[in-house]
């Protein structure tokens, strides 16, 4: 079993919800750390189509940029409850009673967090944006307003969280698990 999957019983003696500033200075690593996978997917795919262009290839690139993505979440979030970002934060995922996340649940929660970036690009795109500056302030305010969303929450969870029926719990520090870890007969 990963190391930081817990049992129900377990989950009682977790720190709790994460504050948001946590959770969103998590993200910003976590986009850090995106950056890296995004620049191995595209070189491989320019590697795998001989840096060809046009709206297929394109198109295509997009596409697989989306699965790698997604793969890199589903897997972490199944297997351990966190991405290395979450990790570092002391984050971790968990679903309802049962602290694994099911595979499917993963998923679900993966495409429900685009809710962060579909409506400013879909602003974007219907508006024929293309100013730096402009896109840059409705991809603020878009991330602004889902952010916002775990302040409507009773369990401050954000809404993809509530949706997927999942919730990021606060792991205790290390040292403090080991000090209040039963000790061994």
């Amino acid at each position: 079993m990963p190391e930081t999957a817990f049992s129900p019983a377990s989950l009682a003696a977790l720190s709790g919800t994460p504050s948001v500033k946590r959770r969103l200075l998590a993200m910003v690593y976590e986009g850090f750390l995106l950056l890296a996978v995004a620049a191995l997917t595209t070189a491989l795919f320019m590697l795998a189509t001989q840096n060809r262009h046009g709206p297929l290839y394109h198109y295509g690139q997009m596409a697989v940029l989306f699965l790698t993505i997604g793969a890199y979440f589903v897997y972490n979030w199944t297997n351990s409850g966190h991405t290395l970002a979450m990790k570092t934060w002391r984050l971790c995922l968990v679903s309802g009673a049962d602290a694994r996340v099911p595979l499917r649940t993963a998923a679900l929660r993966y495409l429900l967090a685009w809710g962060w970036f579909v409506p400013a690009f879909a602003v974007r795109t219907l508006f024929d944006l293309h100013g730096k500056g402009e896109i840059a302030a409705l991809y603020a305010i878009g991330i602004l307003g889902w952010a916002l969303t775990a302040f409507l929450d009773k369990d401050r969870q954000f809404l993809h969280d509530r949706l997927a029926g999942t919730r990021l719990v606060q792991l205790p520090k290390a040292g403090a698990a080991a000090a209040t870890a039963p000790a061994a007969s």
